[in-house]
């Protein structure tokens, strides 16, 4: 698998995971300089090519001057996801474009949650694209594929979570009692939330709208979500 990016390919350089090789543009400097040292403290090899050649292998202009070679983007299981009397977990429905699941991800990590379901079929996978719009957050937050997001609502609400549709038609999520163990299902770009996975969640929550446009952006919505969850579990 190809990760490219600055904040990327650092945040790679920061886990377990096994780098192969870095590709870095020659004459690198600032945030550049700090990945080439620490991949030479970890012992990777970095190999310093011209610039046109990374844009040949990324197929994306956007690399930002560095890309890392690592093994193949390994899922974690369901089962192992969370637990803690405070847990949160998000649950994607259909999320096919990728800069939405990059910059979900990225959400999720930096709120702190437990992990990150994607459906099997249906939806986006974690690709190297995915990796670099989450800004390297995909390196830290479990992820796994689950049979379906039906099959995953069913298995958490059996694990004492409560599980929550975001939807525009839902309850104020700011109403909602968001303590202890919280799934939220974030629908896909054109549907939302499937039916039957409306009727299978605990309840359905909302983000109030003052405008004149009538919906937001899946990441932006679960961003919100997120944060009124870190928020209710300070009070």
């Amino acid at each position: 698998m190809l990760t490219y990016g600055r904040n990327a390919v650092l945040e790679l350089l920061k886990t377990d995971k096994t780098v192969e090789k870095i590709m870095m543009e020659k004459g690198a400097q600032g945030t550049l300089g700090r990945i080439f040292a620490i991949a030479r403290e970890r012992g990777v090899r970095v190999q310093f090519v011209d610039r046109a050649v990374l844009d040949k292998t990324c197929k994306d202009t956007r690399h930002q001057g560095v890309a890392a070679f690592t093994t193949e983007f390994i899922y974690a299981e369901l089962s192992d996801m969370g637990g803690g009397e405070e847990s949160l977990i998000v649950l994607c429905d259909g999320i096919e474009d990728v800069h939405n699941l990059g910059s979900i991800l990225r959400v999720a990590e930096c709120a702190g949650a437990d992990g990150v379901v994607i459906p099997k079929s249906k939806g986006a996978s974690v690709t190297e694209a995915v990796i670099r719009i989450s800004a390297g957050a995909a390196e830290h937050i479990p992820v796994a594929k689950a049979p379906s997001i039906n099959y995953a609502v069913d298995e958490l609400k059996k694990r004492g979570y409560w599980v929550f549709a975001l939807e525009a038609d839902g309850s104020p999520i700011y109403e909602a009692d968001l303590r202890g163990k919280i799934a939220l299902v974030v629908g896909g770009e054109d549907c939302g939330v499937h039916r039957l996975t409306r009727e299978k969640c605990d309840g359905v929550l909302s983000i109030p709208l003052m405008g004149k446009v009538n919906s937001l952006n899946a990441s932006v919505a679960l961003g919100i979500a997120v944060y009124e969850v870190v928020r209710a579990r300070k009070r």
